[in-house]
């Protein structure tokens, strides 16, 4: 009989890939906001503790992204992010559901790096979105763990993919319309990590019982600068690449215009896309015991076939 498990979340991005993923494995109930109940799906209202005594794993993949656009404020956050956590995390504590596993993020911990960031880094996210994500965290660690139980919280780094949206679709908008890359005279390192990874780390953390439960970072092995990862675009989909070093002032200059103008980059996005962001995933390979199926540049290439 395949194990049971429930999913929240699982239209968005990660939950639609960590579905056809675990779909030979697993038998997997979704949970929407719709008010109806099927076999593959029910409501948030229709989640009790009985129901939850059918499923051996929780995933809570459910809540409100980062807005890079800035449209929402902190009670949208709380709300998606914060109270929704404490919500669901009770009925499963409540139930003999055995493993739940939550989808955080590294910026629950920090908005930027210096260095690498692990585990051991206290955290201190000045963001609405990093605020409720850490604040969901900290109220599952507050709460007292039964012993046949087995909690994990993830905080994965720029998760990529299949029908993936972010700063990685306009680094390939750059060099598939063969627009030269203006940002070259940044020098960075950022992690990465292919969603099949994580979709690999959830399942490990499913099925090995004997690992801990606690916080987990979760990225690709190693680092990329984005001029690098502008030049794997290139080689992925055949097309030259031309990376410009601009000074750094006047870049400075046309991403404040672009606050301004509805240009292709503004300050935010030329953050995301120069800055530095490295995250250990030391913890998590060690407690799986396994090495990662995908390396980081092939999980990229991957990604960017995808997006062809």
């Amino acid at each position: 009989m395949l194990k049971k498990i429930i999913i929240t979340g699982i239209t968005g991005f990660v939950g639609t890939n960590l579905l056809d993923y675990f779909s030979k494995d697993y038998e997997i109930v979704g949970v929407s906001r719709k008010e109806h109940r099927s076999k593959n799906s029910i409501s948030y209202a229709a989640l009790s503790v009985s129901l939850l005594n059918e499923f051996s794993a929780f995933i809570h993949l459910a809540g409100k992204a980062h807005d890079i656009k800035k449209t929402a404020d902190e009670k949208d956050y709380i709300e998606a992010n914060t109270q929704l956590t404490k919500t669901v995390f009770k009925e499963f504590l409540e139930s003999d559901c055995e493993v739940f596993i939550y989808l955080s993020s590294v910026k629950a911990a920090a908005d930027s790096v210096q260095g690498v960031l692990d585990e051991c880094f206290v955290p201190r996210p000045l963001t609405a979105y990093g605020k409720s994500k850490l604040a969901a965290e900290q109220y599952i660690l507050e709460q007292d763990i039964p012993k046949n139980k087995r909690v994990y919280i993830l905080r994965p780094c720029m998760i990529h993919g299949p029908n993936n949206k972010g700063n990685l679709n306009v680094l390939y908008g750059f060099v598939s319309k063969g627009i030269p890359y203006p940002f070259g005279s940044y020098n960075n390192q950022r992690s990465f990590v292919s969603v099949e990874n994580l979709c690999f780390v959830i399942k490990e953390l499913i099925e090995n019982t004997h690992i801990s439960s606690g916080v987990y970072h979760v990225a690709d092995d190693g680092a990329l600068s984005t001029n690098e990862l502008v030049k794997i675009i290139g080689d992925t989909i055949g097309k030259p690449v031309n990376i410009l070093k601009i000074p750094k002032s006047v870049v400075v200059i046309l991403a404040k215009i672009g606050d301004l103008l509805p240009l292709p980059v503004n300050s935010e996005r030329l953050q995301k896309l120069t800055e530095s962001y490295v995250v250990s995933n030391a913890k998590i390979k060690k407690a799986i015991g396994k090495e990662l199926p995908l390396s980081l540049k092939d999980g990229l290439r991957k990604t960017l076939t995808a997006f062809g």
